[in-house]
């Protein structure tokens, strides 16, 4: 049997719960044949949309206190753990598997003095004209900036992942053959100081924190999940090409041109080299529709050490 990583991403969650819930159903249909075979999963997901909205139903809430942003994190990671895990229990029980599905709120180690602090990036909730955005940032402090001509958005840092806080039991309930649920929105943000963990106001990249997990836990392979088929170079013109097969050198080399977009397809690039740097095994960036076919690396990108 073998150990996967699985990264989703935003195109297999939705705005809203019923949304999300119908969406999930195509989610377990496609991890289906490796949960029925026996392979050690760990899913990891995003929560950009959904920890905005909470952040922000507390923030324009009259009658509850505001929420700090770890805890926000916290209740996305329940919330959608709870869509995953009820999708694949009930396509489990159409064909009569059992298999324990569990969702583990996750901390994961960040450092404070990463540069992400100083240049927060990460947009997060609602859009504003920009004469509510100055008074959120005199009133609350927030970071605003401008988001592709659509208004304004807070942003906040995204700090590269150091260490998963519950990493053993992680591995205690992939060995005892559950599927795990786990750094959910890349994981609660957490400092180290004093001899003690703090939350702190970040947002991780779900495909760093994926490549982390996957690094830790001894992965055969790190699967990104997302809405396109294959990485691709010269998008949207007449030289656009799919990468099927690509070494991590290689793949420096097209960086180096900027082909990949940031906060697009540049993250699930930098997490796919990473975990193959640091494991030698290999990772591969494909569609949910295909998923299957990716789990046998006979679909999307596939990226080897070379």
């Amino acid at each position: 049997m073998s150990r996967y990583v699985i990264s989703l991403g935003g195109n297999a969650l939705g705005k809203d719960a019923d949304g999300q819930k119908a969406l999930l159903k195509g989610v377990a249909k496609a991890l289906f044949p490796l949960i029925k075979e026996g392979h050690d999963i760990v899913i990891v997901h995003g929560n950009g949309p959904q920890v905005g909205m909470i952040n922000l139903a507390f923030t324009e809430s009259q009658s509850t206190p505001l929420m700090p942003f770890p805890e926000c994190g916290a209740m996305s990671q329940g919330y959608i753990g709870f869509h995953i895990q009820n999708a694949i229990d009930n396509h489990m029980a159409q064909s009569s598997l059992k298999r324990p599905v569990v969702t583990l709120v996750s901390q994961v180690i960040v450092d404070r003095h990463d540069p992400a602090f100083d240049h927060p990036t990460k947009p997060i909730g609602s859009f504003y004209t920009k004469d509510e955005a100055e008074i959120l940032t005199k009133t609350m402090g927030y970071v605003m900036t401008e988001d592709a001509g659509r208004g304004y958005r807070r942003v906040i840092a995204s700090p590269k992942p150091i260490d998963i806080v519950e990493k053993d039991s992680i591995l205690t309930l992939l060995d005892q053959g559950h599927v795990v649920i786990a750094a959910g929105g890349g994981g609660i943000p957490v400092v180290f100081e004093n001899h003690a963990l703090h939350g702190i106001d970040a947002v991780i990249d779900k495909d760093h924190a994926s490549a982390k997990m996957a690094e830790i836990i001894g992965a055969d392979a790190l699967v990104i999940l997302t809405a396109v088929d294959y990485v691709k170079i010269h998008y949207n013109t007449d030289q656009e090409t799919d990468l099927k097969r690509i070494t991590v050198s290689q793949l420096e080399d097209l960086m180096a041109e900027n082909h990949f977009k940031k906060g697009s397809m540049l993250p699930k690039v930098e997490a796919a080299m990473a975990f193959v740097k640091a494991t030698g095994h290999p990772a591969v960036i494909a569609s949910l529709a295909h998923a299957e076919d990716a789990f046998k690396q006979q679909s999307g990108t596939l990226i080897v050490s070379g």
